[in-house]
Order: C-alpha cells, then sequence, then structure tokens
C-alpha cells in the first residue's frame, strides 16, 4: 500500500518553533516514519520554502518528504491558496514523471484541501482529511481572520466529500460535527503522540546544569510566537507572582524579527520582568527534553489548541503543566490530578496555579509522576494502529490484501 500525505505549508523537515510550525509538522513526519516501517509507503507532499532542500527527502524506510514549487520561497501562509493550481499541476507531473501510483490520499490543513480532492477524482482512491484547527473555531476565538471565510468553505466541501475524518481529540470531533455537520460516523479520534525514548523523566538537576540554567524556580513556555498561544497571558501572570524575582521564565520559540516577539519583549518590560525572561528561539526536538525536565511548570495559556503537542511532551517527561480549558487540551489533563485547567483568558488564574506549583514540592512532585503515567499509551506506534485502522475503513477493508499484494 502507497499513500499520498498533502501539506500544502507544513514541512515536515522544517524547523520547529519558527512561524507556521508546530505540531502538525511532527506528526506528519513520526506517523509517515512509524507507517513507513510496517511496510506502507508514505510520500509527504509539501510545498518548497528553503532553497538549501533537495526536492526528495529521505525520512525513513518507505517514507519521504518531496517539495514542490507553488510560488516565492518567502510567500507567506496568507496567500498560498492563490498558489495550489501551480502546486497541484506539478504534484500531478512528478507522480507521472515517477510512475508512482497511491491507495490513498490524506489531505492535512485546510490549504491542502483543494489538492487532495483533486487527487481523490483523478486518482479514484478514498481521500482522508485532518484539519488540525478548524476556521470556525479561530473565527470564534480570534474575529478578523481575512482568509475565513474562503477557509470554511474549503472545510465544508472537504467534510462533505472525504471518506473519513481524522481528529485530534473527542473536542474537535465534535466541533466538526456541531459546526460542520459532519457525518459522527466518519469522524474518527487519532490523538498525537510522542517519542517514548526522546521525551521521559531525567535529574533535574543535571538538565539544569546542560542548559546553564541555576534560577530556584523555572516557568517554561513552548510555542510559535503568535497571539493565539496567549503568552502575554503568561507574561502578566508571572509579573503577579508575590516572589516573581526567583523565577526565571524559559520560552522556546519564535524568531528575531518576529514583529509578536517584539511586542513581547515590549510588554515584559512595561511589567518589569524583562529580566527574568529567557527567550531561546527554536531549539531542536532533540533538545526539547532538557527545557521540560529542567523546568518546574510548563504552561499553556492558548486561546485555541486542537490537541497541544506541547503539553503532552512535557507530561511525558514527569512535568506538571497549567493550560487553558480550550481542544484537545481538556483530553489530555485531568485537572488537579496531572496538572491545571485554567476556564479564563486572564492572568490571575495563571498566578494562583502557579503559585500553588511553585510553593509545593510534593504537590508538584506528584503530580508531574501521574502526568507521566497517564500519557503511557500514547507513543507513535499506538498512533499509527489507529490510523491504520481509519484507512482500512475507507479502502472498504482491503488493507490486509493491498499489504498482501505488496509483500508478493
Amino acid at each position: 500500500m502507497r499513500a499520498a500525505f498533502v501539506s500544502v505549508h507544513g514541512c515536515p523537515v522544517a524547523r520547529l518553533g519558527e512561524k507556521d510550525t508546530g505540531g502538525m509538522n511532527v506528526f506528519l513526519r513520526e506517523t509517515a516514519k512509524e507507517l513507513g516501517r510496517r511496510g506502507v509507503g508514505v510520500d509527504i507532499y509539501t510545498r518548497a520554502h528553503d532553497p538549501n532542500d533537495p526536492q526528495v527527502v529521505e525520512l525513513g524506510e518507505n517514507a519521504r518528504v518531496i517539495h514542490l514549487a507553488a510560488g516565492p520561497l518567502s510567500e507567506t501562509k496568507r496567500s498560498l491558496h492563490q498558489r495550489l493550481p501551480e502546486f497541484t499541476k506539478n504534484l500531478h507531473e512528478f507522480v507521472e514523471a515517477n510512475h508512482l501510483r497511491y491507495d490513498l490520499v490524506h489531505g492535512h490543513y485546510w490549504l491542502s484541501g483543494p489538492v487532495a480532492l483533486s487527487l481523490r477524482g483523478r486518482w479514484r482512491v478514498p481521500l482522508v482529511a485532518s484539519f488540525h484547527t478548524l476556521g470556525m473555531v479561530q473565527r470564534l476565538v480570534r474575529a478578523g481572520e481575512p482568509d475565513s471565510e474562503h477557509r470554511i468553505a474549503t472545510e465544508q466541501a472537504v467534510v462533505r466529500s472525504a471518506d473519513r475524518l481524522v481528529l485530534a481529540s473527542p473536542q474537535e470531533r465534535e466541533q466538526l460535527i456541531r459546526l460542520y455537520g459532519a457525518d459522527p460516523d466518519r469522524a474518527h479520534v487519532v490523538p498525537c503522540g510522542y517519542d517514548r525514548d526522546l521525551f521521559k523523566p531525567m535529574e533535574k538537576a543535571r538538565a539544569r546544569r546542560e542548559l546553564g540554567l541555576h534560577e530556584d524556580k523555572i516557568v517554561l513556555f513552548v510555542g510559535r510566537m503568535e497571539r493565539i498561544k496567549g503568552l502575554d497571558v503568561l507574561l502578566r501572570a508571572v509579573a503577579a507572582l508575590e516572589e516573581s524575582e526567583s523565577v526565571r521564565m524559559v520560552i522556546v520559540g519564535g524568531s528575531e524579527g518576529d514583529a509578536e516577539l517584539a511586542r513581547l519583549r515590549r510588554l515584559a518590560m512595561e511589567l518589569g520582568v524583562l529580566d527574568r525572561l529567557l527567550f531561546v528561539g527554536p531549539v531542536p526536538q532533540s533538545t526539547l527534553p532538557l527545557y521540560y525536565n529542567a523546568a518546574d511548570v510548563c504552561v499553556a495559556p492558548s486561546f485555541y489548541e486542537t490537541f497541544g503537542m506541547v503539553a503532552l511532551e512535557a507530561m511525558a517527561c514527569g512535568t506538571p503543566v497549567i493550560a487553558a480549558r480550550v481542544g484537545g487540551l481538556q483530553a489530555t489533563i485531568a485537572d488537579g490530578e496531572t496538572g491545571f485547567l485554567v476556564p479564563w483568558h486572564c492572568p490571575e488564574p495563571y498566578t494562583e496555579r502557579l503559585e500553588v506549583i511553585l510553593g509545593n514540592d510534593l504537590l508538584r512532585e506528584n503530580l508531574g509522576r501521574a502526568a507521566r503515567d497517564s500519557v503511557g499509551g500514547l507513543d507513535w506506534a499506538s498512533v499509527a494502529d489507529r490510523l491504520l485502522e481509519v484507512y482500512d475503513r475507507a479502502l472498504g477493508g482491503r488493507l490486509d490484501a493491498l499489504q498482501s499484494a505488496d509483500c508478493a
């Protein structure tokens, strides 16, 4: 069996933490590698974005990334929908030139919707769709999205046509059914996973030594520099701590030149906590476990998260998480048992919960231990198992026959 993943703007080999990169990139890379190990060939078609990247990048056994030209390399996500005809044309040409055949198409994010629909019709194969974020939900939490009407119409077309829909959490599934009228029988929850060999507990003192961190208490934020991530709420919460001078806030993600990063620096200066902040920028995923283990608590104050991979990775390292009660974070964190969920987007409740966790070593250790235990079954192998179940349903139960034919 061979599957074509379509991810126009989310490249699995792009550097994480920068603009337009995040959990979806990791999901694409890790599921493709895991499926490849099981004999399922996966080609991920994405837009060329870096002149140093070769057109074809091998991810592992039976899995690779294929970069296709679609407008200038520097073009932003906002205008990429205008480049979809070029992307689709170049994809068809690559497939024909290399005599490729696919049994299934899996589209990722709304921008990939028109491309995936085109491939489904041309190849006459099942279409599986994942959205990762939903336009209607984003419009509710962040009004004024310039592409919202076009985006939502595209999402609705995909929901109507896809053979199967893959959602990251029960909350996203419920939103797709309620807001988009999705058929419940075609909507399946497949959560994100984590690398069990990478994200695991280690001695906090060792992690801090390796990172050169020596503060008494460390609060961690990992993510892109976007307003929807709620980092300004966290800055205000840390500024209000009774003993904020003993707390170091470490921010992983973003890059110099980001307008949002500049705004957050100005806010930190106004709040008088700029000297307590460490802006690390994007780091390789292999380094992230050091930051999770060095932290006393990881905070995810997002206004919207389909799943929240940062929370999962932190919990796998035994670090408790304080997060907004939104999206898939509600499915990952058990409030008061493996971390805390905050139902309000304001600093005061975050300050209160930070005071509780930072001031109670035993509670922090118990929350971290429970968090680690609770995510034990969410590795990439289990994600691949569930994804293959969805593919089998989309293929009408023919997955085993296709795999046997490939082996023969």
